[in-house]
């Protein structure tokens, strides 16, 4: 964008409002520690690693100029060499690309400075937006040390109810269920260390003081560790009967079957379906897999190329062809294919650029389709083909 454009560009008149609403520094609005429920949590982590994964396995298909982006002067050939195969010095395609979706799917933002040359990732928990009154960001700040000018930022956000400027885990719709599943595993923890389910019950006539039953239970606990298979036992005096059945039985309290449940929810709000975690048959597992790139992979790898297409003003794509659960039949390909090339809407070596197959010489010109209700090289001249004339019979 060039001074002159900067300077005719209408402002939006509710800017300064909006910066007051949203207030002067936006930063990470997480309360529950996403970072730390994927590193203890089975569905949290294995969610997010299919996830970040399946987006990360994408490369990028860069073609020509479609408008003005943010950097200038940056060649065509060098954004597809940052993209798809050295976005710096230090992490290849694969590694960046695995922290920038790490960052979306646990904080809900990406942060990608650009300094002129190459492409680096700044931790979004750490990033803060400073919103200007008149245009939209002011500066980011990153650690409240280091200053970046927007136009060195690229910045993705996810959804957010309450922040036009940052976005929000997708795990935020899952904050109870996770954090029922640390109570869980905290009574799991203090069930196998303590004991904490009777399994022995010592009955007696007499009324023992308080002093008295903590005295006989170290006894037994010094004898009889919990930690060798031994539990807690309880002491019932003045006479006092147990009744009802007390379970020893982990299972039996139906915790298998909970923590099954909140592992679902979990996945469900990542946007993983269940099923491709549980197994099943390939009648469910294929449409299942093919939704979970329609409608979770690619909605996030489109968020990204959106980004970098109004930053560096290039087409860019995500190149799915490598991706067999986008793929239709062989069947289908090979008749949709020849039809574009028999209907002369493609040359024969162009459709086999799209399959990934060399060119062949003299395979270069569309071809002509034929048409018997008219003429294929004039369609002006309808009606069927001209038959050339006999000569008259002599007398």
């Amino acid at each position: 964008m060039n001074w002159f454009t900067r300077l005719i560009q209408k402002l939006n008149p509710a800017q300064e409002q909006i910066q007051t609403e949203q207030g002067t520094d936006v930063g990470t609005t997480q309360t529950v520690s996403y970072l730390t429920a994927f590193k203890t949590l089975e569905a949290v982590n294995r969610g997010v690693n299919m996830i970040t994964s399946a987006c990360s396995s994408l490369d990028y298909d860069v073609k020509d100029k479609k408008i003005d982006g943010v950097a200038v002067g940056v060649r065509q050939k060098s954004l597809n060499n940052l993209l798809n195969y050295t976005p710096n010095p230090y992490q290849s395609a694969i590694d960046f690309r695995t922290n920038l979706f790490t960052d979306f799917l646990l904080e809900g933002n990406i942060f990608i400075y650009y300094d002129g040359v190459y492409l680096y990732h700044l931790p979004a928990a750490s990033v803060i937006i400073e919103p200007d009154p008149k245009t939209y960001v002011k500066q980011y700040t990153y650690n409240n040390e280091i200053f970046f000018k927007p136009d060195e930022i690229i910045h993705i956000k996810d959804v957010s109810s309450t922040s036009i400027y940052r976005g929000e885990s997708r795990l935020v719709a899952a904050t109870k269920n996770i954090n029922i599943i640390y109570k869980m595993q905290t009574f799991q923890e203090q069930f196998f260390d303590n004991g904490a389910v009777s399994g022995l019950i010592i009955t007696t006539d007499n009324t023992l003081s308080e002093v008295a039953k903590e005295k006989t239970i170290q006894r037994w606990l010094a004898k009889y560790s919990p930690r060798n298979g031994a539990k807690r036992p309880m002491i019932l005096d003045s006479g006092l009967k147990p009744y009802g059945s007390i379970t020893d039985s982990f299972q039996e309290m139906d915790f298998d079957t909970s923590i099954k449940t909140h592992d679902a929810k979990i996945l469900k709000a990542l946007g993983v379906p269940p099923i491709l975690l549980d197994g099943g048959n390939n009648a469910n597992i294929s449409p299942n897999l093919r939704l979970f790139y329609l409608e979770t992979i690619l909605p996030i790898v489109i968020k990204l190329t959106s980004g970098l297409e109004r930053f560096f003003g290039y087409d860019i794509s995500p190149i799915t062809s490598t991706v067999s659960a986008l793929q239709p039949e062989i069947k289908d390909i090979a008749t949709y294919h020849s039809t574009l090339v028999n209907s002369g809407i493609l040359t024969p070596n162009e459709a086999r650029e799209e399959l990934r197959y060399a060119k062949l010489p003299g395979s270069d010109e569309l071809r002509i389709p034929a048409n018997i209700a008219g003429s294929a090289a004039n369609p002006s001249e309808g009606g069927a083909p001209k038959k050339p004339k006999e000569p008259s019979p002599s007398k």
